[in-house]
């Protein structure tokens, strides 16, 4: 009888070089900062679990007030509202899911030379943003110190607004703009941000094969301001 050995169980992640990097750094890249979306604040910020919520608050109580009007009893009106109580739950505790998958499956990575986003829960993407070809990022704060940082991409560099949702900055189609959503400390995070892309606008570009003091490669990359807050 042949003894069977034990293969331990392998996550999707796991043949990741670092977490939310598909290789290793070239030569010469530092890492400067690596995050994850706090779960709840997507839930509110993304999914709207406290709209939801306020929804199903509104039906409850129109329901049990309808009861009441009609001339039913409180026992009355309360059982006429009981059906919409376990449908509130099981709305919210999706929407709660949804936001903690979203999150746990997610890795920005910041470094001297680009944005790299893992993203997706099913289908998992990585899109790789060179700061060079980020114009500007706006942060929009928000109360406790999270907040989001919206990247404002160069015009020629278009990606699909579902491919990045929910990383993507709400009703901007046409010229989509990423967006690392629900930062838990995003002040300190879009000042990181900030350095590197004012960093990446001084530094020369060198190309592959590119002789000691030729004259570097032009920036394509506008005048915008690196960083700038969110309107």
């Amino acid at each position: 009888m042949k003894a069977v050995r034990n293969t331990p169980f392998r996550g999707e992640h796991d043949d990741e070089a670092l977490p939310g990097l598909p290789a290793p750094l070239p030569p010469g890249e530092r890492l400067l900062w690596r995050g994850a979306p706090d779960w709840r604040v997507l839930a509110q910020r993304s999914f709207h679990l406290r709209k939801v919520a306020a929804y199903f608050g509104v039906l409850i109580a129109w329901r049990f007030i309808t009861g009441l009007v009609d001339g039913g009893t409180l026992g009355m009106a309360a059982a006429s509202t009981l059906w919409t109580v376990p449908l509130a739950g099981l709305a919210l505790g999706l929407i709660a899911l949804l936001s903690w998958l979203a999150a746990s499956n997610t890795v920005y990575t910041l470094t001297d030379r680009r944005v790299v986003m893992r993203i997706g829960i099913v289908l998992t993407v990585t899109f790789n943003l060179p700061l060079r070809r980020i114009e500007t990022a706006r942060l929009h704060a928000l109360p406790g110190g999270a907040g989001d940082i919206a990247l404002v991409l160069n015009p020629a560099d278009r990606i699909g607004y579902i491919h990045l949702w929910p990383h993507a900055r709400p009703w901007h189609f046409t010229r989509t703009e990423p967006m690392l959503r629900a930062l838990p400390d995003a002040a300190n995070v879009a000042q990181l941000m900030a350095d590197a892309l004012q960093q990446s606008l001084v530094t020369p570009v060198r190309t592959v094969g590119e002789r000691a003091g030729a004259e570097p490669a032009a920036d394509s990359r506008s005048g915008h301001p690196p960083m700038a807050n969110a309107a």
